[in-house]
């Protein structure tokens, strides 16, 4: 789905055979929690969708790890730098807090099988692409220096403004500032945004520029390193829904002003993820990360699997019990396989597999898909040739369905089955002293057991 075009559009290359994506990357100045991770798996589906239909993908994620403020849903962002913040609660060097953060984005990204990106380009480590950049729309008319001494974008100089969110530039009131007073101060236009700010004389993390002293507005980052590592022409765009405004229309006015034509074709979002019924926030306490998945002994690929039951364009609801559902069919699917590969290898089904390519390739519709899969599992065909489609099919879901093909089964201890049948009964009859003793003496053989809506499960600890 295009969200500047709110239409279902075919992807065609620009360039044949090559697909150019762009992808927001994080501000590493926390942990990514899930419902970030939702969408930078909206990139890798896209991604594996692409290489299966023969495409080569050029994928590009960047790395912002200075000049993004604390107020950025304002047109103009106020306030602090949201990693000079963090610096200071944790008393660190920000560039410390910057990579240990971005070191646990990898390692999340990896938990989840997200392939990695061609190129992570930190804002960092881009600012003379930026200044770059903003000479050329300082020179093209399209940026001016503030009476404040900040460079800014001339938004009534780009027509086209709005078409991503919507907004028109009239409707639009200036952000105000902790103090209430208004951040417009020093611009030509309410609605024109920083390119470059001029820095206080005791701001960490600054640069030398032709302006002055001072560091790069979030928005010019991305239009900066993007042309800079992808060129003029973008094929996708992708990003989370609460990026359209002002981050995604500044970009566009930005990029497309600094060469002249649209840069980017195609702009792809990722709906806003609730958990438990509410949004995630630090306020009320309900913000879930990849290590607080597997804390609770889930495989971060049950986490995978419970964002392909809804698609991407839609507002989901994750729960610890729909992640424990994904987590029992991660296990049957997995051992389903594995027995499968037992049995003469016959050629996959033709039929099945054109089913999932096409809902992947109808704007990843991967809950369709999904479904295929599981009245393919029920099927009666021969359990060589669900073998190899469900094989084929784990190249778009990321799952590593095949992980335990080979592999012996691993036996109880003697006496083990014994134990947790009793206990089995004894949570039947709600005899919860004696499911407690019995799980007890599990441990003592190595058994540990955990209850869950479908029953009891067992790992070898």
């Amino acid at each position: 789905m295009d969200t500047r075009t709110r239409s279902v559009e075919t992807i065609t290359p620009a360039t044949p055979g090559v697909l150019s994506v762009y992808a927001c990357g994080p501000t590493v100045y926390r942990y990514a929690h899930v419902g970030n991770l939702r969408t930078f798996l909206l990139t890798d589906l896209l991604r594996r969708t692409a290489e299966l239909l023969g495409l080569q993908v050029r994928l590009v994620q960047n790395i912002t790890d200075v000049g993004h403020l604390q107020d950025d849903t304002n047109l103009d962002a106020d306030g602090e730098d949201k990693l000079l913040a963090q610096a200071r609660l944790e008393n660190k060097d920000p560039f410390a807090v910057a990579r240990f953060y971005e070191d646990a984005f990898h390692r999340d990204l990896a938990l989840l099988n997200v392939k990695p990106a061609d190129a992570y380009p930190r804002a960092s480590e881009s600012i003379d692409l930026m200044l770059s950049l903003i000479a050329t729309l300082v020179d093209k008319g399209h940026a001016y220096v503030g009476e404040d001494g900040t460079v800014y974008f001339d938004a009534r100089s780009f027509p086209g403004y709005g078409a991503i969110s919507g907004n028109r530039l009239e409707d639009l009131r200036a952000g105000h500032g902790a103090t209430g007073e208004s951040t417009a101060t020093g611009k030509r236009f309410h609605a024109d945004w920083a390119l470059w700010k001029r820095a206080s004389e005791n701001r960490a993390m600054t640069w030398d520029s032709p302006w002055g002293h001072g560091f790069p507005g979030w928005h010019i980052e991305c239009s900066a390193m993007s042309l800079d590592l992808l060129g003029e022409t973008i094929d996708v765009h992708t990003g989370g829904i609460d990026l359209r405004f002002p981050h995604h229309e500044d970009e566009r006015a930005q990029s497309d002003c600094a060469v002249g034509h649209e840069v980017v074709r195609h702009w792809v979002r990722g709906e806003h993820l609730l958990f438990e019924g509410r949004k995630m926030a630090k306020s009320t306490g309900n913000v879930v990360l990849v290590s607080d998945v597997v804390a609770r002994g889930f495989d971060p690929l049950a986490l995978r699997l419970a964002f392909l039951s809804s698609r991407y364009r839609q507002q989901a609801n994750l729960s610890w019990d729909a992640i424990a559902g994904a987590q029992r069919t991660l296990d049957r699917w997995r051992a389903a396989v594995a027995a499968w590969a037992e049995e003469p290898s016959k050629p996959m089904c033709a039929e099945v597999q054109q089913d999932v390519l096409e809902a992947f390739s109808d704007d990843l519709d991967t809950p369709r898909a999904l479904q295929v899969l599981r009245k393919l599992e029920k099927s009666d065909l021969p359990a060589g040739a669900k073998f190899e489609t469900f094989a084929w099919a784990d190249r778009l879901l990321g799952l590593d369905l095949v992980r335990d093909v080979g592999k012996a089964p691993v036996p109880l201890p003697a006496g083990a089955a014994e134990l947790l049948a009793s206990r089995a009964a004894a949570r039947a009859a709600k005899d919860f002293a004696a499911s407690d003793r019995l799980r007890d003496e599990l441990a003592v053989l190595g058994v540990a057991v955990k209850d869950t809506p479908a029953g009891q499960e067992w790992t070898l600890s």
